[in-house]
C-alpha cells in the first residue's frame, strides 16, 4: 500500500482526511495521521482499517525522521513556521511534500535540492492561498490563449458566517484563527497598483478604504486591501497589468466598526499591559480613554469615537459586553490584541449548529481584438457542520487532491512550487466542483477605475 503521512490533525484536516479515507480502497492508500495529541489523531481516523493514528512531536528529530522515512508522500498541516524541518527531512528521505501554506524564503531555498532529487514540494494549495491561485490562473490562461492582454486583476476572499447563522450586529463570527483576524493588516502599509499608479494604505486607514462587491443570492459585501497585492504579479505573469488588487471580504459595515478598535489601539500586539490578569473588561476599555473626573467610560468612548448613543456603531460595541464591571481579563501580561481576542471570542465563536461560509470573487479586465472586456468569477461555499466546515473543505480538499495527483504521476514537475500550472489546476478545479466548490463566471462591461472604491 502507498502510505500518506499527514502531520497535524487540527480543524483544517477533517475534510482532507475524510476524502483520502474514502479513496483509500480504490487508490490503495494507508493514512498515518500524526499529531502531538494522540487522542485527536485517533478521533480523525474513526477506527478506519486503512488509517493509523500516531503521537508525533514534530520537534523530536528522530521521531519525525522515522515517520517521514516510512511514508510514500508527506502532507504537512502544521503551522507554517514548522514546515521547514519536515521539508528538510523530505529531502533527506526523498519524499514528496504537500502543504497549504505560503512559500517561505527557507522553503524556497530547498528548490534546487528538490529538483535534483525529482521531488515535488507543492505549497499554497489550500483556499487562500490555493483555490485563489488556481481559479485565477484558469481564467488568465484562457484570456491569453485567445490572444487577450490583461489590464486588471482583482481578487477577494473571506471566511464568514453563513446567512442562517448570522446572528449578531457585526455579521461576523470566527471561522478560523481569531488571532489572525485581530492582527489583520498590521506589519506595514497595504500596497497595490491602480490604473498604473502605485498606491499605499497605512494600517490606520486600512479599514476605511474599502470596495463594495455584490454576490447574487447573498447580497452585498465589502473588502479591505491585503497587505501586499503585488506579491504575485510576476508569478501570475501580470508585470504589465494596470490594476492589481487583492482584498479580504467582510459584510458591509464590519470594517467601519472594526476601525474603532484600530483607532483606540486595542489591536496592538507590540507591548504587554500591566496587571491584566486582574483587569476587568471595563478597565481594559478605559485604559485607552482620556481621564475625566466625572464622565463615565461610555461617555468618554462615544466622545473619542465621535458616535452617538443611537448610532449602530454604539450598539455593536454594547453587544460585545465591553463595559462589564465584573468580567476579568484573566490573562497575565497580555497585549491589547490578546485581550481583545479573548473578549471577541465570547461573542463571535461559532455555536454547535452554526455553519460557516467562504466567498471568493475575482475580476479580470482585458483587451481582445481592440475591445475592452471583463469577466467576474464568484464562488460561495457553505459548511456542512462544525467538523466539515467550508473552511476545512476549501483548505483540505485541494491538498488531498494534489497529493493523489502527485502519487499517480499526474503532476510531474519537480521543485518548490505553487499551483499555477495547468497540470495542477485543471484536474483539481474540475473535481472540486463535485464537492460544491464551483465558480460562476460572468461577462461584464469593463469598468477600469471603479468609482465605488473609496480610495483615489
Amino acid at each position: 500500500m502507498r502510505t500518506i503521512l499527514i502531520i497535524g490533525a487540527g480543524r483544517s484536516a477533517s475534510s482532507l482526511i475524510q476524502y483520502l479515507l474514502n479513496k483509500s480502497e480504490s487508490e490503495n492508500l494507508h493514512l498515518v495521521i500524526a499529531d502531538l495529541s494522540l487522542a485527536l489523531a485517533e478521533k480523525k481516523t474513526k477506527n478506519h482499517p486503512n488509517a493509523t493514528p500516531i503521537a508525533l512531536d514534530i520537534l523530536d528529530k528522530e521521531q519525525r525522521g522515522k515517520a517521514i522515512q516510512n511514508a510514500t508522500i508527506v502532507i504537512s498541516m502544521l503551522p507554517a513556521h514548522l514546515h521547514i524541518e519536515v521539508a528538510k527531512d523530505c529531502i533527506v528521505y526523498k519524499k514528496h511534500l504537500v502543504t497549504a501554506s505560503y512559500i517561505s524564503d527557507a522553503m524556497q531555498e530547498l528548490d534546487e535540492q528538490a529538483k535534483a532529487n525529482g521531488l515535488i514540494f507543492m505549497n499554497e494549495i489550500g483556499l487562500d492561498p490555493g483555490i485563489d491561485h488556481m481559479s485565477a490562473m484558469k481564467v488568465i490562461d484562457e484570456i491569453r490563449d485567445q490572444g487577450g492582454k490583461m489590464l486588471l486583476f482583482e481578487s477577494f476572499c473571506g471566511g464568514l458566517v453563513a446567512p442562517e447563522s448570522d446572528t449578531n450586529l457585526w455579521n461576523y463570527k470566527f471561522t478560523w484563527a481569531p488571532r489572525n483576524v485581530v492582527l489583520a493588516g498590521q506589519g506595514g502599509a497595504a500596497k497595490f497598483i491602480q490604473e498604473g499608479a502605485y498606491k499605499y494604505i497605512p494600517y490606520t486607514s486600512l479599514f476605511r478604504r474599502t470596495e463594495f462587491l455584490e454576490v447574487e443570492g447573498y447580497g452585498k459585501f465589502e473588502a479591505y486591501s491585503n497587505r501586499d497585492s503585488l506579491k504575485y504579479r510576476s508569478v501570475y505573469g501580470l508585470d504589465d497589468v494596470l490594476t492589481l488588487y487583492r482584498g479580504t471580504i467582510r459584510r458591509v459595515g464590519f470594517s467601519k466598526a472594526w476601525n474603532m478598535f484600530v483607532q483606540l489601539g486595542m489591536t496592538d500586539d507590540s507591548y504587554s499591559m500591566e496587571n491584566t490578569e486582574n483587569m476587568t473588561y471595563r478597565q481594559f476599555v478605559n485604559s485607552f480613554l482620556p481621564y475625566h473626573p466625572t464622565d463615565s467610560v461610555e461617555i468618554k468612548m462615544r466622545l473619542i469615537l465621535k458616535i452617538d448613543q443611537d448610532d449602530i456603531m454604539w450598539d455593536k460595541l454594547l453587544e460585545l459586553d465591553l463595559f462589564n464591571r465584573n468580567k476579568k481579563v484573566g490573562l497575565k501580561d497580555a497585549t491589547p490584541a490578546q485581550i481583545l481576542e479573548k473578549i471577541l471570542a465570547e461573542s463571535w465563536s461559532l455555536q454547535p449548529n452554526d455553519k460557516d461560509m467562504i466567498v471568493m470573487y475575482h475580476k479580470f479586465g482585458y483587451v481582445l481584438d481592440g475591445d475592452e472586456k471583463q469577466i467576474d468569477s464568484k464562488m460561495v461555499c457553505i459548511g456542512d457542520d462544525q467538523i466539515y466546515t467550508a473552511m476545512a473543505k476549501t483548505v483540505g480538499l485541494p491538498v488531498a487532491m494534489a497529493t493523489l495527483l502527485i502519487l499517480n504521476g499526474k503532476i510531474k514537475t519537480p521543485g518548490v512550487q505553487l499551483p499555477i500550472r495547468k497540470e495542477v489546476y485543471q484536474p483539481i478545479l474540475k473535481e472540486l466542483e463535485e464537492y460544491g466548490v464551483l465558480f460562476h463566471e460572468q461577462d461584464m462591461p469593463y469598468v477600469g477605475y471603479n468609482p465605488d472604491k473609496v480610495f483615489s
